[in-house]
């Protein structure tokens, strides 16, 4: 990992370095990208078909693609049974917090007999692209799926790719049932979210995509919407851990380790106003490498997108750590609420030296699915508002538009808008 003291340059290369981790950087996979989904429109079903050959050797076709009810059987006698028991606890947190997000319409009636309001409704189809690629997660199905349940969405279509046999990982199986997905086909990459986006003879167009992936899902998703909605680009993961000198440098080094390991892209950085615990951080990561399966991948995000901060004081690691705007941010401090109060931009904020970041990726019941690569300034985690729209309610009475009628005619003939004004001035015409 790379040691730095905390200056302007400095901080302005970590994020020129990190933003070349977005997908928006990657535009040499755009044309490529283009082609997969103009043939998926153009020949539905037969380019699906092909590219699951294409890129997973599976002889995919129209009785095979979707998954059946018999294959979900057999991945429930598959499946470890203590797997099954954590993946129905999970599921029970992750709908007990979404619950919570719930929004109700709202109509307020006034004196005058003018109404206005909000009418609030679930979109109706939602497609969830889960992985299946280095690693299976079903911990993304959960979390993808259950806000769209709680939301009320009618029909939630899920696409994965399948292996050679045409199987897919019973995990992944399950815990699609137990969220209550409607329906599964075996395809994946940009040919899937073409299929979901456009519809095919098989797979039905749904509304809105959410659901993370590689480059190519990422691009795709960034091509197809507007035709239909998505929940954001995804890049690849990360972690910041703001530390003082009170944190344990064996847990802040496991922590930055549980996101390095993902991919060699991914992203874990240390902000500290303690060079004793940074050397510590250091020692205890070196340890750990020999230790952990996923050598090779953590060592190549650790020296690539890890670095250690060193800041002067506590508000300058403050306003550092806003900066960045990290995926998962972990305060492990003297005071971590007093220090939370002063954070701007985090997907997730996990509060002190228990609370680390894999319990928000499976357990505690808020979304892991999070905004990345610094949109933490701006966008959110998926939540029950991504499966909702919301209507604007308005009525008068004649009685309650008389009054300020010619206010609406005067605001519509400064812009010259006539037509306007005429639909305002034909109601009180003499």
């Amino acid at each position: 990992m790379k040691t730095l003291k905390i200056n302007r340059d400095t901080i302005q290369n970590l994020l020129s370095d990190l933003l070349k981790r977005s997908p928006n950087s990657y535009k040499e996979y755009e044309d490529a990208v283009a082609d997969i989904i103009k043939n998926v429109q153009n020949e539905g079903d037969k380019a699906v078909f092909e590219y699951a050959y294409k890129f997973d050797q599976a002889q995919i076709n129209k009785n095979n693609i979707k998954v059946s009810d018999m294959e979900i059987k057999e991945a429930y006698n598959q499946i470890d049974s203590t797997l099954l028991e954590v993946i129905q606890k999970a599921k029970k947190n992750i709908r007990e917090f979404h619950e919570k997000q719930r929004q109700y319409s709202w109509f307020d009636s006034k004196p005058d007999g003018s109404i206005l309001g909000q009418k609030v409704t679930p979109i109706k189809t939602a497609g969830v692209y889960v992985p299946g690629g280095k690693a299976v997660y079903p911990s993304s199905v959960l979390m993808n799926v259950m806000p769209a349940k709680v939301a009320g969405v009618k029909k939630i279509v899920m696409t994965t790719p399948c292996n050679k046999e045409g199987k897919i990982n019973p995990n992944t199986l399950v815990a699609a049932k137990e969220a209550g997905v409607d329906e599964i086909y075996k395809t994946g990459g940009a040919q899937a979210i073409a299929a979901l986006a456009y519809g095919t003879e098989s797979i039905p167009k749904v509304d809105k995509i959410v659901g993370p992936g590689n480059i190519y899902v990422a691009l795709a998703k960034k091509a197809v919407y507007g035709n239909v909605g998505i929940d954001s680009i995804a890049g690849p993961s990360e972690i910041l851990v703001l530390a003082d000198e009170t944190a344990n440098p064996r847990y802040v080094a496991a922590d930055l380790l549980s996101q390095a390991e993902h991919d060699e892209l991914a992203s874990a950085i240390l902000v500290t106003t303690s060079e004793i615990l940074a050397e510590q951080v250091k020692k205890e990561i070196g340890i750990f490498l020999k230790q952990l399966s996923r050598k090779t991948i953590l060592e190549k995000s650790i020296e690539n997108y890890g670095y250690i901060l060193i800041a002067e004081n506590l508000d300058e690691a403050i306003q550092v750590t806003n900066e960045i705007a990290s995926e998962h941010l972990e305060i492990v401090t003297k005071d971590p609420f007093q220090v939370m109060t002063k954070i701007e931009n985090a997907g997730a904020i996990f509060l002190g030296e228990y609370s680390s970041e894999p319990l928000g990726d499976y357990f505690a019941g808020p979304n892991h699915v999070l905004p990345t690569n610094g949109t933490a300034k701006f966008f959110s985690p998926l939540s029950v508002d991504d499966f909702i729209k919301k209507s604007s309610i308005i009525s008068f009475s004649k009685e309650s538009l008389e009054p300020i009628h010619e206010d609406i005619i005067k605001f519509a003939e400064a812009e010259q808008l006539t037509a306007h004004a005429n639909s305002i001035k034909v109601r009180f015409e003499k």
